[in-house]
């Protein structure tokens, strides 16, 4: 009697609890409220020949998009969350470009994963992968106030062909620039 008391607790549990979602894991963070963002016009001014210049207006948005093309994708080795060596000149670059002409918006650090392993797994290696990159982009001396990460897992593939060179590049921590 027990026995049967037992199993139908444990399988009322288990139909209750369903299985888990897919949501990105986020850095615990406290969120602040974010002001509306007026569209501010900038002025550039271009050169078009050695004696005549033109300007040209452009809006904080594409002047966040010219920034945010500076930066370039870290990779990782399979089932890694060390920044290689060679992978250490483009954290080293992204620093700069951080403290210098994206000084004004914060870095969000997109940790992600191939599609080997679990899903809970490769959340948690995605942000393994970021946290690696924030420490490196710390060292290099960026405030540790304007980064934050998020992990994509499996779930943000930027190959999706079923070979090495493909899972590769799946394998990746990229940049994403915040206002």
């Amino acid at each position: 009697m027990k026995s049967i008391i037992l199993s139908g607790v444990v399988a009322s549990l288990l139909l209750f609890t369903g299985c888990s979602d897919k949501a990105p894991v986020v850095d615990a963070k406290p969120q602040v409220a974010e002001k509306p963002v007026q569209e501010v016009k900038a002025v550039e001014t271009e050169t078009v020949s050695s004696e005549e210049s033109v300007v040209v207006a452009k809006s904080s948005s594409e002047l966040m998009a010219d920034q945010q093309a500076k930066y370039t994708s870290i990779y990782f080795d399979f089932d890694k969350f060390n920044i290689k060596a060679s992978m250490q000149d483009k954290v080293t670059e992204s620093a700069k470009v951080t403290n210098s002409s994206a000084s004004a918006y914060g870095v969000k650090l997109e940790g992600n994963c191939d599609e080997w392993g679990s899903d809970e797994y490769n959340f948690a290696l995605g942000l393994k992968r970021a946290n690696s990159v924030k420490k490196a982009l710390i060292a290099e001396g960026v405030d540790s106030s304007r980064i934050s990460m998020i992990s994509y897992g499996e779930s943000n593939p930027s190959c999706m062909d079923k070979t090495d060179e493909c899972w590769s590049k799946n394998r990746r921590v990229d940049f994403s620039l915040l206002p």
